[in-house]
């Protein structure tokens, strides 16, 4: 196996003995494919829980909406945060009760609202006077969280601006939860995706300590605090061990809060699906633009619209490994994707080395891929369809 990665680590990641399961497995599937491994999402959620026992875990499925993990979490303990009614469906459909939903998504109809709460979902996420008015008139007396804005600082994958409202704002909807019957829970962040600087947890909590206090003087008692997601998973930058990241969130709210610790709740989603995934691919073509062309294009059979959209900006970097008998010396060349869409370029200015003598019909196997891509592929773009998972354990 030859790692492509640009920085020499790529057996950080697999194994051989790993490596050579997924090529057995895979070897007269159609590529591209995505193999998960269940039981390596069960070990990072053991990992989680063992780090965060005080944490009530809230899976975000959109990370890896397989009904198959989704019921292994469930079997854990888990509970679920959800974004849709399709998603809502999809996990009521598996038994799962409505006293485990979290509605997460602070953008949502009115008649979804209402949706959820006759399907019995009683904890919803809000960041606007309008939604708050929504929810008094099709959820009473649910359970209400406010979503502060954070800036997502340094994350590879930032959610800031769209979502949560500055705390100013959040005191005075935490007012009118109250007034109109609603239950002001607590306070909701996002420190953005695949967030590897800690200081960013300090900062949205010191911010929640802020309206928890300003709040209480009002009369308004908050008992939650939701971490939301942003822990990250091993690509090609480093990251610190779980373990790090748990301790110093732990230290914040200790700092914070004291005895005076509110329930908290945390929705994983990429740190506990990210490496239980590799996308197995193929080289479609190898070609360069001039004659004089330093740098080969190598175009695979998956690319932004195939699940691989989080490469937008090369904001994620996945590790990748080559098989077959190529040479040991590499090249740094362009990678891209099969459609007719110049966007679909994957990696441009952060230069993968590849061997040398990679041509079509090589397989390609993009590492860490386990979160978001199941999820993220076109229905039809170019008649592609959407990429095919198999289970692997």
């Amino acid at each position: 196996m030859t790692n492509g990665n640009g920085n020499g680590n790529g057996s950080h990641y697999l194994t051989e003995q790993e490596f050579n399961k997924i090529k057995e497995f895979g070897k007269d599937k159609e590529t591209p494919f995505l193999a998960i491994s269940v039981s390596n999402i069960a070990n990072k959620y053991d990992e989680l829980t063992t780090h965060l026992p005080y944490a009530k875990v809230f899976f975000a499925i959109k990370a890896c909406p397989i009904n198959e993990v989704i019921m292994m979490l469930h079997e854990k303990g888990a509970n679920f945060d959800l974004a849709s009614v399709y998603e809502i469906d999809q996990v009521l459909g598996l038994g799962i009760s409505p006293d485990r939903i979290s509605f997460g998504n602070t953008i949502k109809k009115e008649k979804d609202i209402e949706y959820a709460f006759k399907k019995g979902i009683r904890l919803f996420a809000t960041d606007s006077f309008s939604d708050v008015q929504k929810l008094a008139r099709k959820a009473p007396g649910s359970k209400v969280f406010m979503r502060i804005l954070s800036e997502g600082g340094n994350a590879d994958w930032p959610l800031s601006k769209k979502f949560g409202a500055h705390p100013d704002l959040t005191f005075h909807l935490a007012k009118d939860i109250q007034r109109l019957g609603l239950i002001p829970y607590g306070v909701s962040f996002h420190v953005g995706s695949q967030q590897r600087e800690i200081g960013q947890w300090d900062n949205a909590i010191a911010q929640t300590k802020y309206l928890f206090e300003a709040l209480e003087s009002e009369g308004i008692k908050l008992q939650m605090i939701n971490l939301g997601g942003g822990l990250p998973a091993r690509y090609i930058h480093p990251t610190q061990p779980l373990k790090t990241y748990a301790d110093e969130i732990t230290r914040f709210l200790q700092d914070d809060f004291g005895d005076n610790m509110p329930e908290i709740y945390i929705e994983p989603g990429r740190s506990i699906t990210a490496e239980a995934g590799v996308i197995v691919s193929e080289v479609v073509l190898v070609s360069k633009k001039s004659t004089l062309a330093n740098i080969k294009w190598v175009y695979l059979d998956v690319g932004k619209f195939n699940g691989l959209i989080e490469t937008i900006g090369e904001s994620i970097k996945y590790p990748i490994m080559v098989d077959g008998p190529l040479e040991k010396e590499t090249k740094e060349v362009i990678l891209a994707g099969p459609t007719c869409d110049s966007m679909d370029t994957i990696y441009e200015t952060y230069k993968y080395k590849l061997p040398k003598d990679i041509k079509d019909g090589h397989r390609v196997y993009i590492l860490s891929t386990g979160a978001y891509t199941a999820s993220y592929c076109s229905v039809n773009f170019n008649g592609f369809p959407p990429m095919k998972f198999h289970l692997i354990d």
